[in-house]
């Protein structure tokens, strides 16, 4: 790996578009190095993951809605709407907007963390809509996607390590539209001329504010990877077609460092692959045994231990207060940290309580599981004796635990944290946890048998098992498909999973 300085230049200084941050981006997608077996088997895994948990959400009215939309905009070749029938065909951006708002709905699929959040797995739609809809024209084959999205997951995290968003209350999706761009040239083989500007005009059209994930949170935090997928795709067509962006986009004196992020004197490292190495970046993000925030997963796996060991906990009656001692991002984000009323709201949005680590903390240990639909369920967090609890729970800072969730060594990253419960007896319970059981450092670090049982779980009675079988038989050879083969990499629901389920109307 290479670091690259990243700071703000005057006009006056001049700035050569090679030492731009958004031309190594592009040289980095251009470099068309073999990707390597385990980055293939976790690519593959990880388009297993997005695919079970968008079917999951198929139903669910911020999908339908997008799904509706893009089925206004068909196209041939174009690009397959999962749950759809296999021969409904949309234009690669709407079909990466319904795939990507469908992938986001149930905060299910990957996660990164470092000093910005990231769902890489967010990249995966975009690049699959492109390449369907390009396959047979320009001759893109299952190991063109494999390269692309080695890409991209390398973009975004790179990014991630190096450049703090919501330290300025900039949305993590800011990186996500460059990580898409630079995939993107990769799967098009792109000349880095072209990838650069695509990737200049992703960014300077997908910063926002992270209000859509403060307060009461709306239906526009699934919305919002898969407007940035949107955006990137549309900018890489104008690139393709000679037209250029906004530069240099990082480093301009009024630029995003200057004046969304650290400002003018502004020093950042981003560390990128050295020309000719692996693109190996996937293997440091983790995937979601639970449908929660990342920052909650390993909090739901003690809490079960917890309700084994201690069942007195169950019981608000028992219980005078429980601290979770925890680090900066997770106190501040899904924490009493955030200072946000709604995370103690009974009749809060699913998406808030999705950010709730009290309520989080509260229903596992009652329930010594999470469930997808159940755990958020109205009713569920209506319970008196779960609101009970749930008030009890707060959250506060920790600088070991702060230190650790920052720790360059990913062997040493620790996403947990101390709870101390203190009983009405006068007795204390504490107990750790640093990582969620199926981190790749964890417990039970999911592998492909994990990745499928969830896929099966998941798609139980929202897809027929011959189909499942069929989709799971086709992914696993991803490496290896043929142009035509890519055309059939989608899954149909059943019919029965769309009765009742109210279409929408709007301007399209």
């Amino acid at each position: 790996m290479k670091e690259h300085e990243l700071r703000v230049y005057r006009s006056r200084e001049g700035l050569a578009r090679e030492e731009q941050l958004a031309w190594k981006l592009a040289n980095l997608a251009a470099d068309d190095v073999p990707v390597a077996p385990d980055v293939t088997e976790m690519i593959i895994n990880r388009v297993i993951d997005d695919v079970a948990v968008a079917m999951a959400a198929i139903a669910r009215p911020p999908v339908v809605a997008a799904r509706d939309q893009a089925l206004c905009h068909g196209a041939r070749p174009g690009a397959s709407l999962w749950g759809a029938p296999s021969d409904v065909r949309s234009s690669p951006e709407w079909a990466a907007w319904a795939n990507g708002v469908a992938v986001r709905e149930l905060d299910f699929h990957d996660t990164y963390l470092a000093a910005e959040y990231a769902h890489p797995g967010d990249n995966v739609p975009a690049i699959l809509a492109v390449a369907q809809h390009v396959a047979v024209r320009r001759a893109i084959r299952g190991g063109d996607v494999v390269r692309a999205i080695a890409s991209a997951y390398e973009v975004q995290i790179d990014l991630a390590r190096g450049v703090s968003l919501h330290a300025h209350k900039i949305d993590h999706v800011a990186h996500l539209g460059p990580s898409i761009a630079a995939g993107l040239g990769t799967l098009l083989s792109l000349p880095p001329t072209q990838t650069y500007q695509a990737i200049n005009q992703a960014l300077h059209t997908t910063t926002a504010t992270r209000q859509s994930r403060k307060g009461e949170i709306s239906t526009w935090k699934a919305y919002a990877p898969a407007f940035a997928a949107k955006a990137a795709i549309e900018a890489v067509d104008r690139a393709m077609r000679g037209q250029s962006a906004p530069a240099p986009v990082y480093e301009g004196e009024d630029g995003v460092i200057a004046w969304l992020l650290d400002g003018p004197d502004a020093r950042y490292a981003v560390w990128l692959p050295d020309a000719g190495e692996e693109k190996r970046a996937i293997l440091e993000s983790f995937t979601k045994e639970h449908s929660a925030e990342y920052q909650a997963q390993a909090w739901i796996d003690l809490a079960r231990r917890l309700r084994e060991t201690h069942p007195e906990v169950q019981d608000p009656s028992n219980v005078n207060e429980i601290v979770i001692y925890t680090s900066h991002h997770t106190h501040f984000v899904i924490g009493s940290g955030a200072n946000d009323p709604q995370k103690y709201d009974p009749d809060a949005s699913r998406e808030t309580l999705d950010h709730s680590l009290p309520y989080i903390f509260a229903v596992a240990l009652q329930d010594g599981r999470w469930h997808h639909e159940d755990s958020y369920a109205p009713s569920r967090a209506h319970r008196a004796d779960t609101v009970a609890l749930w008030q009890r729970v707060r959250t506060v800072e920790d600088d070991e635990w702060s230190r650790r969730y920052l720790d360059p060594d990913p062997r040493k990253r620790a996403f947990g944290g101390r709870v101390e419960i203190a009983l009405r007896d006068g007795t204390s319970i504490v107990d750790e946890i640093a990582l969620p059981d199926a981190h790749s450092y964890g417990e039970r670090p999911f592998t492909r048998g994990d990745y499928i049982a969830k896929f099966h779980q998941l798609t139980r009675g929202i897809v027929a098992p011959t189909e499942a079988d069929r989709f799971l038989d086709l992914v696993q050879r991803l490496d290896q498909l043929v142009s035509e083969e890519l055309l059939q990499l989608t899954i149909t629901a059943l019919p029965t999973v769309f009765e009742g389920v109210a279409h929408t109307q709007g301007i399209f």
